[in-house]
């Protein structure tokens, strides 16, 4: 116990009545009744005391205290009349002697009362992120944070795996998102970037003659921010296992992750081993995504070859995708907004029709429908009061507006989703290759560094023409959990013989290998072992636990979906003594002018 106080706010039980104590906190609330008694409620980290002031001085004292400044209280404890069980310490108060202000709030008004903080706008939040976090509500996702990284630094010792921190100045990476460079004062001209993952470290280490890494690792990514997605930073749970088959990582990852999961999530079931795996082309027939949520029921069919000749536009090109809903009671209106929010997440519409009590189908694109009810019904298996909801258009597309719908409807309807679990899967068998959208011509669909299913005969195969380069398969896998990306791992290509060959069919060289690559292709040429690993975020499982839907919510003190920490100014100009120094010149061109 620190020197400041006896004990914390959240401390004293009704055996502790009659003791002389020393607290020390935050001034929560107060209420005055009468010029000779107030309540006044002390706050820390630990939770909340009553204090009771019984005397016109005292209550003047406290009266004469800002919200929000730091105290110390020195009384006697005694068991409160009026007990309340909503908190610890509910069945005791105390009677203060002395009241220090060890910190006082200077300002007459707060940016928002700290008990609901969560409900002022959020760049008032992150501008005073250290009064939010004052809000036990947001601090208890930290605390939870803390100790889920705890577990999982627990839990990957005790599976034999040694952690170790990697660079986190290092050399710009030619692949994935645009790095974070730092200029290198004593080579002018020269950069440092921030690590987008320790990849290559962890691949050196392996070849090394480490057998099992992990580390709590620091990952910086100049993209754009999302739900899922802190803007700049962001950290994972990052592991490499020499000798190792995805086998080997799948059965680390379901031993490790579903008792976290079920003991600090906010739900207490999590799938056990063996997580299901679904190949990426089931998943996207099947879910419309390569991130199912199972915790839905519905699952799509193709019905292209039953309305693809019936008269409505939309359908006359392209796939036809269907989802049958049971028992759905909605009125036309709620359907209607839940294709509303497909359209706005997708930027393409969805479609609708409904078989009533009589077996007739109404509603929606009925009229275009109904003469197909026969071939429908047998498709789809419809029974009185289904609703079908319905993608079409290029395959793709067609795929991500079904597999919205799911995740729309699955939520809209009740009975299709069973809210309270965490239902992990794999996603397997992900192609090596795909067609660059604006290059048109082969590109590596995914990570460079996995290896081939087939390894080097199936590269062999496909610079013969003997297959198509887009039916390799790579030995790349991601776990999903509740229709969330938790990471991406692979079985990585150890071999410089198999890597050239993959570069080489997207039109790059072994001296391009060499040059890009120059650390990770000249250390597996001294005998790297087969190794495979994966990654998990920590703050995406987090989220998961916490059960909040924005990753801000989770991150101690996160930047805006601008990546701007408002708090401390940053991203903020810099002295030209600075800029002279790392031989540096400003020059922002107007783009409004460009």
């Amino acid at each position: 116990m620190t020197q400041s106080r006896t004990h914390t706010c959240g401390e004293l039980r009704l055996s502790d009545a009659g003791k002389e104590v020393t607290l020390a906190g935050w001034l929560d609330n107060m209420r005055e009744v009468g010029g000779n008694l107030a309540f006044i409620i002390m706050r820390d980290f630990y939770g909340y005391t009553q204090i009771v002031a019984e005397t016109e001085e005292m209550v003047a004292a406290f009266k004469a205290i800002t919200k929000e400044s730091t105290i110390s209280v020195s009384g006697v404890v005694r068991e409160r009349s009026n007990k309340n069980n909503k908190i610890e310490t509910g069945e005791i108060e105390v009677v203060p002697s002395a009241v220090t202000v060890l910190g006082k709030n200077r300002n007459n008004e707060l940016p928002f009362e700290i008990s609901r903080s969560r409900e002022a706008d959020e760049a008032t939040r992150l501008k005073y992120r250290y009064l939010d976090l004052r809000n036990p509500e947001v601090k208890k996702n930290i605390v939870l944070r803390s100790n889920v990284v705890s577990a999982l630094r627990q839990a990957m010792t005790e599976h034999g795996f040694l952690e170790i921190t990697t660079p986190i100045l290092t050399a710009s990476s030619p692949e994935g998102a645009r790095d974070y460079l730092v200029p290198a004062r004593k080579h002018p001209g020269k950069f440092y970037a921030l690590p987008q993952a320790p990849q290559q470290f962890k691949q050196l280490l392996m070849t090394s003659g480490f057998d099992r890494y992990f580390q709590i690792a620091p990952c910086f990514r100049d993209e754009d921010a999302r739900g899922d997605r802190s803007p700049g930073e962001f950290y994972q749970l990052d592991m490499e296992m020499a000798f190792a088959s995805k086998e080997d990582v799948f059965a680390v990852c379901e031993d490790v992750l579903p008792p976290i999961f079920a003991k600090y999530g906010k739900y207490d079931r999590a799938s056990s081993a063996p997580f299901m795996r679904i190949s990426y082309a089931e998943a996207m027939e099947k879910y419309g995504t390569d991130k199912p949520d199972l915790r839905i029921d519905l699952t799509v069919t193709d019905v292209t070859e039953i309305l693809q000749n019936c008269d409505f536009e939309p359908f006359k090109n392209g796939v036809i995708k269907a989802i049958c809903i049971n028992n759905c009671k909605e009125s036309r209106k709620v359907i209607e907004k839940g294709l509303s929010d497909v359209e706005v997440i997708t930027g393409n519409k969805g479609y609708w029709f409904k078989l009533d009590e009589n077996n007739e189908i109404v509603g929606g694109i009925s009229k275009f429908a109904a003469p197909f009810k026969d071939k429908l019904t047998e498709a789809l298996g419809l029974t009185p009061g289904s609703l079908v909801v319905l993608s079409a258009g290029e395959r793709n597309m067609a795929n991500k507006v079904a597999g919205a719908l799911i995740k729309t409807f699955g939520a809209l309807i009740p009975g299709h989703m069973d809210k309270e679990q965490y239902a992990f899967c794999w996603i397997v068998d992900f192609p090596m290759y795909e067609i660059g959208d604006e290059s048109g011509e082969l590109e590596f669909c995914h990570n460079p560094f996995s290896m081939p299913s087939g390894g080097l005969e199936v590269l062999l195969k496909a610079e013969k023409g003997e297959i198509d380069p887009l039916s390799i398969m790579a030995d790349q896998y991601d776990l999903v959990c509740n229709g969330i990306e938790l990471s991406s791992g692979a079985v990585r290509n150890h071999d410089p013989e198999i890597m050239v060959k993959a570069f080489e069919l997207v039109r790059l060289g072994e001296e391009d290998v060499k040059a890009k690559f120059p650390a990770m292709y000249n250390a597996f040429t001294y005998g790297a072992p087969p190794h495979a690993g994966i990654a998990p975020g920590v703050d995406r499982m987090v989220m998961l636990l916490a059960g909040e839907d924005a990753i801000r919510e989770v991150i101690a003190f996160p930047m805006n979906k601008n990546a701007q920490d408002v708090m401390m100014g940053a991203p903020g100009e810099v002295e030209q003594k600075q800029l002279d120094e790392l031989s540096i010149k400003i020059d922002i061109k107007n783009k409004a002018q460009e």
